[in-house]
């Protein structure tokens, strides 16, 4: 089992990015797929989630409006899309898969808002 996730970096505030996650080694439409951050010295936080079959979306209020996160069944790959970046948005972020119990997680790419 994979989950990589790429598209990090540097951003000005205001600026964009697009995060993919790409899995591998279990049957990925069958899974809700999250992305998760963590900010130097703070907890783990859910950003979004979304459905095995990508029809309801849920978002942590800090990003509303401004992310959209999305899947393609097809590639084995969920995306987030960041507009509008705060400097708090710096963390790494994290790909993550849940069915039942099951839990998988991916390496995280770092995400950085400064000017």
């Amino acid at each position: 089992v994979q989950l990589v996730e790429s598209g990090g970096g540097l951003v000005q505030p205001g600026g964009s990015l697009r995060l993919s996650c790409a899995a591998s080694g279990f049957t990925f439409s069958r899974y809700a797929m999250s992305w998760y951050r963590q900010a130097p010295g703070k907890e783990r936080e859910l950003v979004a989630d979304i459905t095995s079959a990508g029809g309801s979306t849920n978002y942590a209020d800090s990003v509303k409006g401004r992310f959209t996160i999305s899947r393609d069944n097809a590639k084995n790959t969920v995306y987030l899309q960041m507009n509008s970046l705060k400097p708090e948005d710096t963390a790494v972020y994290y790909c993550n898969g849940r069915l039942g119990p099951l839990r998988y997680w991916g390496q995280g790419t770092q995400v950085t808002v400064s000017s």
